[in-house]
């Protein structure tokens, strides 16, 4: 992981996006805490599939807790052929 000002960032930009390209993770460090984390674009797309399957498995327990509890419906196929 490095930490660099936004000035060095806007002097060697090519050589950051390479090192963020190669795993590295790149904080830029601005005024007033308002830091940055600049991150490849797989290491991103695995952090949005972790969260979905985290989102996905939440609403499988709570899906689980629902039928345990006596909160759901059921249906017949003939009751849902009718819907048609």
């Amino acid at each position: 992981m490095l930490t660099v000002k936004s000035m060095d960032v806007r002097d060697n930009f090519k050589d950051f996006c390479d090192k963020v390209f190669n795993g590295e993770i790149l904080i830029v460090s601005r005024p007033k805490n308002e830091n940055v984390v600049i991150i490849s674009e797989s290491k991103f797309n695995e952090m949005q599939r972790l969260k979905n399957n985290e989102d996905y498995l939440a609403m499988l327990d709570k899906s689980f807790a629902d039928a345990e509890s006596g909160k759901v419906v059921f249906k017949t196929i003939e009751d849902l052929e009718a819907y048609e």
